[in-house]
């Protein structure tokens, strides 16, 4: 029996981070002479993540050398990951860059453990056996997600490439050993009582793992003695202390069962499946965030700025704060609400480098242009249009646009003394910069009224004002102190407008100029008493003014808010005993917002009277909530897009989106990491969990011919099923918009008899106030979902150039083809890019006119390529490019 000492550290949880950080320092401070000391305690592993070892060593600098020492000897394991990260709830970039910075770090004490330990998280991807294998494991240790069909402590887990690690199965979690008690013979029966429980998995021949830790657990200070002890009074098992990878060295490799894709049952171990979708800000500030980095700043600085300039240490931040993010306990949200204000604070702070970045970016871009004008900037591989928004000069009406807002021109102050303005125009000409001009007259009357208009430009483009006006104010001022003024603040007239910008490159650029619309014109058609019609060539929506729903191209049903009760919390979904579905508003009001020709926007709000809150298993109690129903049709696109906003005023309750099927749907087809997922109707429970198909989607989902790409609303479920068995079909999907609970985690429940954490009361998870979804749906199968999500929710940058460079109107940085990418980065001055296939079947990935190697995730390589090289189904690359 291996026997592991370790202690599984929340970041954050209950608590916040700096509190348990004051115990973490309590921790190590303890550990390190026990180490020292006592030569018996042979090990101790420090969670698997670097995190633990970065927050000890900012408060204990001095001690980094006795760290070293220990890790160096073997007596201390760190890594391989930076944060136990959730594997669901956050992009695959995030979890290769979390195991790539863990490893990174560790290698600075040694080197990290050699086990991809997966021990909290809720559930598996189906490509972590691809991820690690890519990295150089050959092992996991997994618990939960575990499906029943698997029955002994270890199994064969493969991607859906074909990499295939053996996963340790912690039959009864990461402390099965945790309460190790300071006498022998109670140590010998804990054993025995473990495998009598567990008997019909581990076989005679097989070592024990006995994981000695679990949340927050010190070091127990007896434990070689006991084991010492233990040892010389019996000899069934030969005990040691030692580490995971001692373990994993000796454990059987042959004879194992397999499993092919995902670990999503709850058989045996609780999923928490409910954690896709409580704090709906925590997941949108985490796709705000992850869109931003990934598809728009990394690409951008890489293709369009040069590469000295690639702002590493600027990424660097950015990316230490989504990591940080990453761990189950935050980006899940089932935390104490500091914690996820904190969350979205990190999220928040990453995302204004990225969008900083980008500006930067496409200023560079713009800066290089030759010819003047809007340039638009597609950071996404495909070649693609879409509605852009321009600030153009002047008011006239401008071929292919659609106005928003007129601005500029004067803005004037009267009735004013002369002596009191000149010490405003004395300031305003010192001390604003886009000050380009300044007139002054007097008028020819009686009264000498004195005007004076301040000219400036926001964008900066003019030299700031340096003439003589001051002077002059004050001479005028000095004249006639009392005589009446006015003072203009004139900007230049200029306009907000919607416009087209059509089939820029991928990773590209395109010149916008006026013109004719180079799509078909959305329109709203003659409005009745009964229905409102927006159409735009590709894609017809019919509102109706009496109920607020909407049919897309014919279908029906779009548009239906569903409220029910919840009296889980933040871990599960769970139904109150009394419950009170609502689906009809009270009333219902539709208006026109916009009419065209670039964007056609319907406005629905709905009065709803939903039950307030949960009381002993009853809704109880009624708020009248607004809803605010967006639906939008844009030129060039066949997508809807809806947004929906609820002053949220009720608690413990679920509002969903059910969404009509165009046909009857048996599996779902969702994004997950490095793939798409197909899934069934059921999921697989058990005695401490409830198996609800209430499934995580990336940023789409496809079932029944109707793909759904979203904006950080990670849940879904296939309902309203007809038939049972093998027969049975879904019509409708339920998209989670609001799940809104009180407390971490409830006591005994239907859906989840045991508690999952602690029962803190977390008033913000209830999501009181003003709540915004948002997310498009498209008819048809025949388009690519990355695609779609890409065209709904990555915006084309769009800067105005002043000429005068060397680039040409159009062209591309880079042309990648042949399957989606991931990233586009700079790794020590060259350019990297990760592609993956998420199809069964082969392609050719085609990168025109460059030549490079393919490397592993770790960086070593593995063959040069030249234009192009072929990627078998489901399979990663990441390719390094030799400079042109």
């Amino acid at each position: 029996m291996i026997v592991v000492p370790h202690t599984h550290w929340d970041r954050e949880w209950y608590s916040p981070f700096q509190t348990f950080r004051m115990n973490l320092v309590d921790l190590v401070d303890r550990l390190l002479p026990l180490l020292e000391n006592d030569p018996g305690f042979a090990h101790f592993q420090l969670d698997g993540q670097m995190a633990v070892v970065d927050d000890y060593l900012e408060i204990r600098p001095h001690e980094e050398a006795r760290l070293r020492s220990l890790a160096a000897s073997g007596r201390v394991s760190m890594g391989p990951w930076y944060i136990l990260m959730d594997e669901f709830l956050v992009s695959g970039e995030t979890m290769v860059r979390d195991l790539r910075l863990g490893i990174e770090k560790a290698a600075a004490f040694g080197g990290a453990m050699a086990t991809g330990y997966l021990p909290d998280m809720f559930g598996h991807i189906a490509q972590m056996p691809q991820l690690l294998r890519q990295f150089g494991f050959e092992n996991a240790v997994v618990w939960r997600g575990v499906p029943a069909v698997i029955d002994t402590n270890a199994f064969e887990w493969s991607a859906p490439d074909g990499s295939t690690v053996r996963a340790e199965y912690l039959l009864d979690g990461y402390g099965n050993g945790a309460f190790l008690p300071d006498d022998a013979k109670e140590l010998v029966a804990m054993i025995r009582r473990y495998l009598a429980m567990f008997e019909t998995f581990i076989s005679a021949e097989a070592p024990i793992l006995w994981m000695n830790g679990t949340d927050h657990l010190f070091p127990k200070a007896w434990l070689s003695r006991v084991i010492a002890e233990a040892n010389e009074i019996q000899d069934d098992f030969s005990i040691r202390v030692g580490s995971l990878d001692d373990y994993v060295a000796i454990a059987p490799t042959s004879g194992l069962p397999s499993w092919t894709g995902e670990l999503r049952s709850s058989a045996r171990s609780n999923l928490l499946m409910g954690v896709a979708s409580n704090r709906v800000d925590v997941k949108q500030a985490a796709a705000a965030a992850e869109r931003v980095l990934e598809r728009v700043a990394e690409p951008a600085s890489a293709l369009f700025l040069p590469p000295e300039q690639w702002p590493q240490t600027f990424l660097d931040e950015a990316w230490r704060h989504m990591i940080c993010n990453a761990a189950h306990d935050s980006i899940c949200a089932c935390s104490d609400d500091e914690v996820n204000l904190a969350v979205v604070h990190r999220f928040q702070e990453a995302r204004q480098i990225g969008d900083g970045l980008s500006s930067r970016a496409a200023k560079a871009l713009a800066k290089s242009m030759a010819n003047a004008g809007p340039v638009v900037i597609n950071t996404t591989s495909r070649a693609r249009g879409g509605v852009i928004e321009l600030v153009l000069p002047g008011h006239d009406e401008i071929a292919g646009t659609q106005l928003v807002k007129k601005r500029g021109g004067p803005e004037t102050a009267s009735g004013l003394r002369r002596a009191d303005v000149a010490s405003l125009a004395l300031m305003a000409m010192n001390n604003m910069h886009e000050l380009y001009d300044v007139t002054i007259d007097e008028a020819d009357d009686d009264e000498r009224t004195l005007s004076i208009d301040l000219h400036i430009d926001p964008e900066g483009r003019r030299p700031k004002y340096a003439g003589d006006a001051a002077d002059r104010v004050m001479a005028l001022a000095g004249e006639l102190p009392d005589g009446p003024t006015t003072i203009s603040l004139v900007r230049p007239q200029n306009q907000r407008v919607l416009a087209y910008a059509s089939d820029v490159p991928g990773f590209g650029w395109s010149r916008w100029s006026p013109g004719t619309l180079p799509v078909d014109e959305v329109s709203v058609g003659a409005t009745d008493d009964e229905t409102i019609t927006m159409r735009n060539g590709l894609v017809e929506v019919v509102v109706d003014a009496s109920t607020g729903l909407f049919s897309v191209n014919g279908l029906e049903g779009f548009g239906t808010i569903v409220d029910d009760g919840d009296s889980g919390d933040t871990y599960n979904y769970n139904p109150p005993l009394g419950d009170k579905v609502v689906r009809e508003p009270a009333s219902v009001s539709v208006r026109v917002v916009e009419r065209g020709p670039v964007r056609a926007r319907v406005e629905v709000e709905r009065q709803y009277v939903w039950p307030h809150r949960v009381v002993k298993q009853q809704r109880v109690g009624e708020r009248e909530v607004a809803t605010v129903t967006t639906i939008e049709v844009r030129a060039g696109s066949a997508l809807v897009w809806v947004t929906t906003e609820i002053d949220n005023r009720c608690e413990d309750h679920r509002v969903r989106a059910h969404v009509p099927l165009p046909s009857p749907a048996t599996v779902s087809r969702a994004e997950c990491a490095f793939a798409i997922v197909d899934r069934g109707l059921e999921a697989e429970g058990g005695l401490t969990e409830r198996g609800l198909p209430t499934y995580p989607c990336r940023r789409f989902v496809q079932a029944g011919g109707l793909t759904v790409v979203h904006d950080g609303l990670l849940e879904y479920e296939l309902i309203d099923i007809d038939g049972s068995g093998p027969g049975a079909a879904a019509s409708t999907l339920a998209l989670t918009l609001l799940r809104c609970t009180g407390v971490i985690s409830q006591g005994p429940m239907t859906y989840r008899p045991a508690p999952a954490g602690p029962m803190t009361k977390t008033p913000g998870a209830q999501m009181l106030g003003r709540q915004v979804s948002r997310y498009a749906i498209a008819l048809g199968g025949d388009r690519n979902p990355y695609e779609l999500a890409d065209e709904a929710f990555t915006p084309l940058l769009v800067h105005h150039a002043r000429g005068g460079g060397s680039r040409e109107d159009r062209g591309a940085a880079l042309a990648v083809s042949g399957a989606e990418v991931s990233a586009v980065v700079r790794e020590g001055g060259q350019l990297t890019i990760r592609v993956f296939n998420p199809t069964a079947a082969p392609t050719d990935v085609h990168i025109d006119g460059r030549r490079g190697w393919l490397v592993d995730l770790r960086g070593q390589l593995v063959e040069a390529f030249e234009g192009s090289f072929s990627l078998d189904p489901w399979k990663i690359a990441t390719v390094q490019l030799a400079e042109l």
